[in-house]
């Protein structure tokens, strides 16, 4: 490697080494507002570098990893994110027995396994990322060791999670046996070049869906998701819930467009038959729980449902969907979590309806904000998942997907019932009251100028959506360049 290439590498290097000095302070003294500190400097410190490293060009790291704008963009989105996070999960593990330093090691890892994953251009650097992330995320699904929730949740998304990994290895081991490379453009040049696909390959392809579909939790892929989205701490809720799949979301478009994959019927279906039954599913699940993680939880298996409806038109206008959509289901994912996050108490997280009950009375802020992210999630005007829905929507009538078009409506109107039921709980006038006040205050004051910024980026990105869309239809040009 070159000192070029180091520079370009810069934001992952900054999260490498934040965790190495994380680690130093802890062998010296564990003191949680320092390691927090930390953590918050080094999410900060390596989005910054993005700026100083965005080229017009895409930057190649061969074989592993290639620099450009599509990448720039998510890695961005993915540091935000997960800035986001650490900065809700302060107060949250303060409250707790636990220890909660190592948390911030594991949370910073998470992260880089995320960002390796979108500049990933070949299978070695696919897997690198994933297993990162993966195994990061091992150990925050069960932090709290104490809660058997947790311990449970983390056991089972351990066991899914390795067996999804098995299935991803083979494949590409399927794909490597007969396209003679680990690249995915090289991949495209072979297919490109056959005549006609063989069997191998296709069902190497359809063992590495098999596996990123478990990391994204789509149906049939979905068993884990509700379980360790409420047996998880909060902030790890949130984390997965946008950042991990964020990741997944972006190596799939990466790999789907360098390879052609759009090009082959079969996959089309498999895919369309995913994104109608997660659908189908995800709303229907979430029509039956009262559990508020649990319903988030199906609600994000729908709503990679509608992410897939873009994802299948292939085209420009379907990458820049997607990304939007993921912009704007990151902003409400985390700004839901992240009131689940600020209402838990040290001895369980506010995950149930009745702890929702007169919030508005009681909190009315909070209330504002949740109902607000509630609506986004709904797709209702002036927030931005409606104008992620309707760039999904645009995408999908472009390409002729009139089927995945009208499911996508018909399950938004589904959606609709269950995130107006916690709304009405949160208006209703019964005073259940669960507050705590085991911090002082000004401990959750970060907290809330979180869920603050949050609000107002719903609200500025349903309102003035253009800037956005600009940023995102200049930086995704960069991803159909071959690579060298």
């Amino acid at each position: 490697m070159v000192l070029n290439d180091f520079l370009h590498l810069m934001p992952l290097l900054i999260l490498v080494v934040a965790s190495l000095i994380i680690m130093l302070v802890i062998s010296v003294k564990r003191h949680h507002k320092i390691v927090y500190i930390i953590t918050l400097l080094s999410l900060i410190a390596a989005f910054a570098s993005l700026f100083e490293i965005g080229e017009t060009e895409p930057y190649h790291i061969s074989p592993l990893f290639v620099i450009d704008g599509f990448g720039l963009f998510y890695m961005g989105m993915i540091l935000l994110s997960s800035l986001f996070v650490a900065m809700l999960s302060y107060a949250y593990f303060e409250q707790r027995e636990e220890r909660k330093e190592e948390y911030y090691i594991l949370h910073i890892l998470a992260t880089l396994g995320a960002c390796v994953l979108v500049i990933s251009k070949h299978f070695a650097g696919l897997f690198l990322g994933l297993e990162v992330l993966s195994v990061s995320l091992y150990a925050l699904v069960a932090y709290l060791r104490s809660r058997e929730k947790s311990d449970e949740a983390g056991i089972k998304y351990l066991i899914l999670a390795a067996m999804s990994s098995a299935f991803l290895l083979f494949g590409m081991a399927l794909v490597y046996a007969m396209s003679g490379s680990m690249g995915f453009y090289e991949i495209g040049l072979y297919l490109s070049v056959s005549q006609e696909v063989p069997l191998i390959l296709l069902i190497g392809f359809g063992m590495m869906i098999v596996g990123v579909g478990f990391k994204l939790g789509v149906v049939p892929f979905h068993m884990w998701t509700p379980d360790v989205y409420e047996g998880a701490p909060a902030p790890v809720t949130a984390f997965i819930a946008t950042v991990s799949k964020g990741g997944v979301v972006a190596l799939l478009i990466r790999f789907f467009i360098q390879t052609g994959g759009f090009e082959y019927p079969t996959l089309v279906l498999i895919f369309t038959i995913i994104a109608i039954a997660s659908m189908l599913a995800g709303n229907i699940l979430a029509l039956m729980q009262t559990n508020v993680k649990r319903i988030l939880a199906y609600s994000s298996i729908a709503h990679l449902g509608y992410i897939l409806v873009a994802f299948l038109a292939g085209n420009a206008l379907g990458v820049e969907a997607v990304t939007f959509y993921l912009v704007a289901y990151f902003i409400t994912s985390l700004g839901a979590f992240g009131i689940i996050t600020l209402l838990s108490d040290e001895e369980r997280d506010a995950e149930q309806l009745e702890d929702y009950r007169g919030l508005l009375w009681r909190r009315p802020w909070s209330a504002a904000a949740f109902t607000g992210m509630l609506l986004s999630l709904a797709g209702i005007p002036l927030t931005a998942g409606f104008v992620g829905k309707f760039y999904i929507l645009a995408a999908g009538v472009r390409t002729d997907l009139w089927l995945l078009v009208i499911m996508l409506a018909l399950n938004s109107v589904i959606g609709l019932y269950y995130y107006i039921k916690i709304i009405a709980v949160m208006f209703s006038q019964a005073n259940v009251s669960r507050e705590r006040q085991a911090l002082h205050p000004s401990a959750y004051l970060v907290s809330g100028i979180t869920i603050a910024l949050l609000a107002i980026l719903l609200v500025y990105v349903g309102v003035y959506p253009t800037g956005l869309m600009q940023m995102i239809e200049n930086l995704m040009l960069s991803i159909n360049a071959p690579a060298l």
